[in-house]
């Protein structure tokens, strides 16, 4: 099921983060983890209409945005960062990842965030 729904988040970027969390778990799911599956599941069968839209824009600005929280994983402390990428109004590209490394304060997230955010640009 969660191979389906990581299939999916290609052209759903408001399942990004759910899913990915759902993902971690895949070697040693629980019944709490397939619950969550299943309301991603259910969530996404309710917005069916929902999608990207591209719409012709004379803007071909480039304009990325990332973020970061700060040791969200209560287990091991990891922030997870993640950013967008628009050109003019569309959203071209979107990335969400748990950092490699522990970040001591809000300003190291943020950074790693950030570096994250220009490698996928480059």
């Amino acid at each position: 099921m969660i191979g389906n729904l990581l299939y999916l988040i290609a052209s759903r970027p408001d399942i990004s983060y759910s899913v990915g969390v759902c993902a971690r778990f895949q070697s040693d799911p629980k019944e709490s983890h397939l619950f969550a599956v299943k309301r991603i599941i259910k969530y996404v069968s309710g917005t069916i209409d929902f999608g990207l839209w591209y719409t012709y824009d004379t803007s071909v600005n480039l304009v990325g945005y990332s973020d970061a929280d700060w040791a969200g994983c209560s287990d091991d402390r990891k922030s997870t960062s993640g950013g967008v990428f628009y050109v003019g109004n569309n959203l071209v590209s979107w990335h969400i990842k748990k950092q490699n490394s522990v970040s001591l304060s809000t300003a190291e997230a943020e950074y790693v965030a950030a570096r994250s955010c220009c490698t996928q640009l480059l």
